[in-house]
């Protein structure tokens, strides 16, 4: 990735490689970007990308397989809807089997 990338622009770039019917975390993207401490700031990139429907923003959740993001999609139950739709069991808001689904953009 080029210098002259924004954050944002490098943090969709590793969430357009996560593969259908998996997973990753804030904290695992910022670690692929070399920025461990920057978990946050890719939080307020996901945010920052609604609209934009290359993006799927849905598989990104907290470390512990949280969906933390789902306040910010349309409707309480889409970002669950979506990652049902991919295979991936959710309840009370965590991702069932989340080790098995986690994809680690590092590797």
């Amino acid at each position: 990735m080029s210098e002259s990338q924004s954050f944002f622009d490098k943090v969709y770039s590793i969430v357009r490689c996560i593969p259908f019917g998996r997973v990753t975390s804030y904290g695992a993207i910022a670690k692929a970007l070399g920025s461990s401490r920057s978990a946050r700031m890719v939080g307020y990139a996901m945010n920052a990308s609604h609209g934009m429907q290359d993006i799927p923003a849905h598989r990104v959740v907290n470390r512990n397989g949280m969906l933390t993001g789902k306040f910010h999609f349309e409707g309480s139950q889409l970002m669950q809807q979506l990652l049902e739709n991919e295979g991936i069991k959710v309840k009370n808001n965590q991702v069932i089997d989340f080790e098995k689904h986690f994809w680690d953009p590092s590797s």
